[in-house]
């Protein structure tokens, strides 16, 4: 980050807090902070605004987000640990934040290790009868027009056959904010399989698609809106902050 026309002050709350977020990501390529103020408003405890930008952040669960933005308002801060480098708020405040993610990540997350594991041996009916089934593949797709596409390909572990289950579905933000819910099932393919299977495949695009996953800490995120790309998915949210991390 650029530290021309930046004060001392502002230079070292900008390093402390990026080493703090740091320290909670499992990976980061790109990381800025950039806190706004003045030698004089900084004595009394006065930041005009703290904006976070961060790409290609790998947090919770192996899932990554292209693109994560954090944008308070005017806080105020103890100006005693602001002396020392830290930002410690004088009350909590709210920000805007914004969570971008790319089709390829939320895929990769889907055939992670971790939920994989959780797609084997479930036991679902099909057509009445009780079967258990194991997740070969899921492919996770943002066509565009609002809508999310999943096609899973799964064995019947019975009979050892192969079957495939393909679907859209409409996102949308949940009732307590927290997260995307995957609503408006329409088959392509698979429909006679199971709703077990396609209930259970909501479900772990839920566990995905949930704005805790992509929290730091001393900070809540809620879902104010989403908008559905061909290949990727923006999340506004605003951000509940109580606290900035520092070295």
């Amino acid at each position: 980050m650029s530290q021309e026309g930046t004060g001392l002050g502002e230079q070292a709350l900008n390093k402390a807090v990026e080493i703090g977020l740091s320290s909670q990501l499992d990976e980061v390529e790109n990381l800025e902070v950039q806190v706004k103020t003045d030698p004089f408003k900084l004595m009394s405890g006065e930041i005009e605004s703290v904006s976070i930008e961060g790409d290609g952040l790998v947090m919770n669960n192996d899932l990554r987000a292209e693109e994560l933005t954090v944008n308070t308002g005017k806080i105020s801060i103890n100006p005693l640990s602001a002396a020392f480098g830290k930002i410690e708020l004088n009350h909590p405040t709210d920000a805007d934040a914004q969570v971008v993610l790319k089709e390829e990540d939320i895929n990769r997350a889907f055939n992670s290790e971790f939920l994989r594991e959780k797609l084997q041996n479930l036991e679902v009916n099909i057509n009445g009868q009780p079967t258990t089934i194991n997740t070969k593949r899921v492919d996770f797709r943002l066509p565009g027009d609002q809508k999310v596409a999943l096609t899973a390909d799964i064995i019947l572990s019975q009979t050892n056959e192969e079957k495939k289950i393909e679907f859209t579905a409409t996102p949308r933000k949940s009732p307590d904010g927290y997260s995307v819910l995957l609503e408006d099932v329409q088959y392509s393919e698979g429909k006679d399989l199971s709703p077990d299977l396609t209930k259970t495949l909501l479900e772990k695009a839920n566990e995905l698609l949930d704005l805790r996953n992509f929290e730091l800490e001393g900070m809540s995120l809620r879902l104010k809106a989403l908008d559905v790309q061909a290949g990727k998915m923006n999340l506004q949210a605003e951000a509940h902050v109580e606290q900035f991390p520092s070295e």
